[in-house]
């Protein structure tokens, strides 16, 4: 048995090597940042699952996850996005709540309660957020969009993923009405890091911050 701890460290460093704003190396100083601990704290860590061949580390240059290490990571990820899903679908949670209760649940569901969620969910590739969710096998397709901040005035696109690190800016995405599937316009872009124009399905312009909008992943309409 592993620890949650353990569990969630290997967690954080397979979403930092692989998330949308991955690093070109995964620094300790950048781990005890995501993780909430100090330094001295995450070096601790990192030297304990090196020791556990879970993960390579090498003092200066970061860490990387081993096979055995990625294996568990993408099985913590699998319970976490099945949980954050089934709470939406099921029970109606918002989507910047279901990831809170997702960390309490994601440690303790057997296999068996894990396999009973995604059949009942109809065997889902996608999370609640618009992530990809690995299979029973350990594998997972992970998609690349473009940046909401990056789409050209006059463009259209479809939101296919948002970030799940701020409960209080998903629910600002969601007041605005932007959610999984919502087609969104670029009519104007502010110079200077300004703020966007958009006309979300359609409706009255409404501006949008930059940082918000660094924060969703969109497939442009050709």
């Amino acid at each position: 048995m592993l620890s949650q701890s353990i569990e969630d460290y290997l967690k954080i460093i397979y979403k930092l090597q692989h998330g949308s704003d991955a690093p070109t190396q995964v620094t300790t100083s950048l781990l005890a940042e995501r993780m909430g601990v100090t330094a001295a704290s995450a070096t601790n860590m990192i030297k304990k699952l090196a020791e556990m061949n879970l993960l390579e580390y090498a003092p200066y240059k970061g860490v990387a996850l081993r096979e055995a290490g990625e294996k568990i990571a993408l099985e913590t990820i699998r319970h976490h996005r099945l949980i954050e899903l089934y709470l939406s679908e099921a029970l109606g949670y918002s989507w910047d709540a279901v990831d809170a209760e997702a960390e309490r649940l994601e440690h303790a569901i057997s296999e068996e309660f894990e396999e009973r969620i995604d059949k009942m969910l109809g065997y889902p590739t996608i999370g609640a957020h618009g992530e990809p969710i690995p299979n029973k096998n350990g594998q997972i397709e992970e998609q690349t969009y473009a940046r909401l901040s990056d789409i050209e005035r006059g463009q259209r696109a479809v939101v296919k993923r948002v970030s799940d690190r701020d409960a209080a800016m998903l629910r600002y995405m969601n007041d605005m009405g932007l959610r999984l599937g919502t087609v969104v316009k670029v009519c104007e872009k502010a110079p200077f890091k300004g703020p966007l124009t958009l006309l979300i399905e359609e409706d009255q312009p409404r501006t949008l911050g930059l940082e918000v909008a660094h924060h969703i992943f969109v497939d442009p309409i050709r």
